[in-house]
This record gives structure tokens, sequence and C-alpha cells, in this order.
């Protein structure tokens, strides 16, 4: 339906029609003069309020209604459609032709503003769907990001169930091939005895290292890792740790380059015993038989650096950060995955830095630094 047709034509009609009845009603009451120009100019305002309410139509109706009762009411002879006096007819004709013209400009100025107040309308319309469209999008985009970090999680959690049952079948399996030898009634010499004994040791404290790494790896998720500052001596932890993986560097040497004058660390004494754990042990992995893996400390500009260097096969310089990354192994690795990832949160709590690099001659070297103990 158009703007200009149904309810709005009706109400516009109504109230000329209404208008029109009412000033000549109040005109023919009050007025008593004999010229007709009062009421031909009071009749022009029914024919403005149609046009503003029932656009150009009405206005047009209205007018052609304010002439009828111009004539009826004011024009002589009264009360009949004829017009005697020329004077009459020219005024008439006059009313008509303003009526008409002022009806219509009314009603198409009318019209525009109804049409600006439209377009306004639909503009906030399409605005409000607009900023409903971006809601939903972004609503999207956040439940996508959601999705993907879900599915991150779960290939993260299926990664880290690959790499633990695999860990944990292995120490497994030596220790129950180690325990079943032992229960069975065959006589071993003493020095087989401590063989098996020694394997059961080993892969037990292989066991413990791995727990301690799920363990760490799950304080770091829940976001609760915090150092246990002290001073610690770096020589005393380095050396000590070595002692208790003695059994790792079976085919291997183990250098070290600690001067005894090393400056004190501000560090959580188990937690740093737990990186040079995992570092030596990487080490250890990578390392070819008959070659040496060295351990040195230095002072830095801003604390104190320990480095861990093996002969392996060195890293990927463009891929190296990745190797710190949750369950990311290296080509051939066998490890679990988490070690490095927990040795740079750790070291990242302590306020530090790590990295790993190719050394001259062969292998990858990982350093990581700790803030120096005041007081």
């Amino acid at each position: 339906m158009s703007e200009s047709g149904g309810p709005r034509l009706a109400l516009g009609c109504a109230a000329g029609i209404a208008s029109v009845v009412a000033v000549c009603t109040i005109i023919a009451t009050l007025y008593s003069g004999t010229t007709r120009t009062t009421p031909a100019l009071c009749l022009v305002l029914p024919v403005v309020v149609a046009g503003i309410v029932g656009g150009r139509p009405a206005s047009l109706l209205t007018a052609v209604a304010a002439a009828i009762a111009l004539n009826l009411v004011f024009i002589p002879p009264k009360a009949t459609l004829k017009i005697s006096n020329v004077d009459d007819i020219v005024a008439f004709v006059v009313f008509v032709a303003v009526a008409l013209v002022v009806g219509s400009l009314v009603a198409l100025e009318a019209e525009r503003r109804h049409s600006a107040e439209r377009r306004t309308s639909e503009v906030e319309e399409l605005h409000r769907r607009y900023q409903l469209v971006v809601a939903e999008r972004e609503r999207l985009l956040e439940e996508t990001q959601q999705l993907a970090l879900l599915s991150q999680a779960d290939e993260q959690r299926r990664a880290m169930l690959r790499s633990v049952s695999h860990d944990l079948r292995t120490p497994l399996a030596a220790i129950r091939a180690a325990t079943s030898d032992l229960r069975t009634d065959v006589a071993y010499d003493e020095a087989t005895r401590h063989e098996l004994l020694e394997v059961v040791s080993e892969e037990a404290e292989r066991l413990d290292r791995l727990v301690d790494n799920l363990l760490s790896m799950a304080r770091i998720e829940a976001g609760v890792l915090r150092p246990d500052r002290q001073a610690v001596a770096l020589d005393e932890l380095v050396g000590h740790r070595v002692r208790r993986l003695s059994h790792l560097f079976a085919h291997v040497a183990v250098a070290q380059a600690i001067p005894s004058g090393l400056p004190l660390v501000d560090a959580d004494y188990s937690q740093i015993d737990q990186v040079v754990t995992n570092l030596l042990e990487n080490a250890a992995r990578h390392t070819p038989p008959g070659t040496t893996i060295d351990v040195e400390a230095r002072v830095a500009d801003d604390g104190v650096a320990v480095c861990v260097a093996d002969r392996g096969p060195g890293v990927d310089i463009d891929h190296a950060d990745e190797l710190f990354e949750p369950f990311r192994r290296g080509p051939g690795s066998r490890s679990s995955g988490i070690g490095l990832a927990i040795c740079r949160a750790i070291v990242d709590a302590h306020g530090g830095t790590i990295s790993v690099g190719n050394r001259d001659g062969g292998g990858a070297a990982f350093e990581f630094t700790l803030p120096v103990h005041h007081g």
C-alpha cells in the first residue's frame, strides 16, 4: 500500500472535511461582513491540515470540499452552486487555484518529511541489524576460538597419553623383567644380582623423574608454579645431579666447567634441579657413545648462565623455539616432549631466559640464566 493510501488518506480526508465544517460554522456564526476574503483565507487552513495529515490526495479532496463550502455558505446566492457576480467568480477561481497549489506544496513537503523519517528509520534499523550481525560474528568467532583451543587441548591430551604410556611402559617393562628374574629359582651370582637391582633402581628413578615432570606440567597449566627462592650454589647442585644421573652417562663423558667462586643464584633448589636433570637427560639421549657432554657456568650480564651442550645432531634453528612447546619432539626423539617445556616455564618463573643453539663441531647447546642472589 502506498504512503498516500489506506489509513493515512482516510485520516487526512476526515481531518480536512471536519476542518472545513468547523471553519464554516465558526465564520458563519461570528463573521457578518460581506467580503469573501476572510472566509476564503480561513478555508485554506483545512487544505493545509489535510495535506499534512493525509498527503496530496487528501489535500486536493479537501480543496474541492472547501471550494464547494465557500460557494454554498458565503457566495450569493447562498445554499446554491450558482455564482451571479463576476467578481465572485474570479474570487472563487482564485481560491480554488490557491487552495490546490497550497495543498499540493504542503502535501509534497509532508511527504518529503515522511520519506526522510522513513529513510532515517530504515538506516537505524539497518544499523541495528548490522550491530546484531557483528555481535553474532564475534560470538561465532569466540566459539570457533574456544573450539580450536579445545581441539588443541584434546590433541595435547592425546599426545600426552601417547608419550606417557610409552615412557611408563619402558621402565615398567624393565622393572618387571628384572624382578621376574630375581624371583626365579635361578641362583644368580652377586654381580648379576647387583646388576638386576641396579636396573630396578635406575628405572624407578626414571619413573620418578617422569612423574615429577607430569606434576610440574600440571602445576604450570594450572598457573600455580611458584618458586620458593633461596640462595643456591650451582656448582654443588650440578655436581650432585651429575653424580645421581651417572648411570645415564655409562657410554659418554661429562665435563664440568663451573668456577667455585661463582655467585649464588636466587632460585628454587628443587625446580632448578629439575631443569638441570631434564637438560642432562636430554643431552644423554642425543650424545653418541664415546663423546662428551659439556656443562659450563659463567657470570652473565643479567645473572649467571648455565650451558649444557652435547655432540648430537643439533637443532633446526628456524624451529628452535618449538622445542620448548609441550609435547613437541625433535627428530628421532624418544622423550615425552614435556621436559624442555617445563625447563622454560621454570626459568621464566625465575625471571631468567632459556635458549638453544648449535655448537661448533656439531651438537646442540642449551643455555639458561638465573638472577644472582642478593642479601
